[in-house]
């Protein structure tokens, strides 16, 4: 068999088992990435780095590999964007987790998102309490958006600043 068509098949079966891999753990998954994760994404990438090229490490089987990556992650694009099926199918919808003020314990659980994590959302956007939520939604990015009914509120998200220590006591 021709080595830059065994790389290319090689690269399809990793790109649509990752894409199997990540629709099956959930969106959440993605956006809520914390060194485990971190960690995770890096081993797997490594690890699937010899399935895709086998042993050909030369520049223009790792450039075959990306190629075939990039064209089926556009062509998989398209055809979410063209055809509102395969995007369903593709994508999971936007889950509800408060809805004025009550908490969609069903939802939280499905989701496996705890309520640290729902109370962490919440500050970042300046809302303290539950009753404050109009609507908390888990969107398909996996970003938790919140609504609220605080009318002095102005700012709606917040961003986190990191402060360094060595630079904290200097004007």
């Amino acid at each position: 068999m021709n080595p830059y068509l065994d790389i290319i098949i090689r690269s399809a079966a990793v790109y649509f088992f990752m894409v199997i891999a990540l629709r099956l753990f959930g969106k959440k998954e993605l956006s809520q990435l914390n060194t485990a994760d971190v960690i995770l994404i890096l081993l797997i990438s490594n690890s699937v780095q010899n399935a895709m090229v086998g042993n050909n490490t030369s520049l223009y089987g790792g450039m075959a590999a990306a190629s075939v990556l990039f064209t089926i992650n556009f062509i998989l694009k398209k055809l979410m964007y063209k055809y509102q099926k395969f995007s369903d199918f593709m994508q999971e919808k936007p889950e509800i987790l408060i809805h004025d003020g009550n908490l969609d314990f069903k939802a939280l659980s499905k989701l496996n998102i705890s309520s640290d994590e729902l109370k962490e959302a919440m500050r970042e956007h300046g809302v303290e309490f539950f009753k404050d939520v109009k609507l908390a939604m888990l969107e398909i990015d996996g970003n938790i958006s919140i609504i609220s009914d605080l009318e002095n509120l102005r700012q709606t998200h917040y961003k986190r600043r990191r402060i360094h220590k060595n630079l904290a006591g200097i004007n």
